[in-house]
């Protein structure tokens, strides 16, 4: 829980403008039980391969290629998501952190998912493809995580922008040998 229960009630208040809602589910939730909320949904040991990108807006062409790949579903569980991205993070100075696309209104991302290992290749192949004709929409970068490992250092350069040099710079200092490097990497700076 975040705040006190008066906070969120009040907090929440928008939620029932201008009618009640017919369902919606606010209530103190522990961080745990909060992270672990839909782990029945998406068991352990299935499928996966995701890509992702960042956009400031989702004009007739994005809308096409979105109902293009949602006709081709390869799986029940294979999906896409925009979440909103253009809150309280879009306020802070371009340089306060490293997140350069203070810009973006969504990060999307694609995930091919299926329980079936015979279907690994059919779910990657239907998220590459989707994610291609999707790319040319976006503003070029991804939220870091929805980068998949195989990418590529450009996607990673992209993601940042041009803070890449300067936390190149500060990974050399405090990560000289790369021991943090099982991610989308950002490689430590020459000397």
């Amino acid at each position: 829980m975040t705040a006190d229960e008066e906070r969120l009630a009040e907090a929440f208040a928008v939620v029932d403008e201008p009618a009640p809602s017919a369902f919606h589910f606010t209530a103190p939730v522990p961080f745990p039980a909060l992270q672990s909320l839909f782990d029945h949904l998406i068991p352990k040991g299935l499928q996966w391969y995701w890509r992702g990108d960042l956009f400031d807006a989702v004009p007739d062409g994005a809308i096409d290629v979105h109902a293009k790949y949602l006709e081709a579903l390869p799986t029940d569980l294979s999906t896409m998501h925009l979440y909103p991205v253009d809150a309280a993070g879009s306020r802070a100075g371009a340089d306060d952190t490293a997140w350069t696309y203070r810009d973006a209104v969504w990060s999307g991302v694609i995930g091919g998912i299926s329980p079936e290992p015979a279907e690994a290749d059919l779910v990657r192949s239907w998220c590459v493809d989707y994610w291609s004709e999707l790319h040319p929409y976006s503003m070029g970068g991804a939220y870091v995580n929805f980068i998949g490992a195989d990418e590529g250092q450009d996607r990673v350069r992209a993601t940042y922008r041009g803070h890449y040099d300067r936390l190149a710079r500060v990974k050399r200092t405090y990560d000289p040998d790369n021991f943090f490097r099982h991610n989308q990497n950002i490689a430590p700076a020459a000397a």
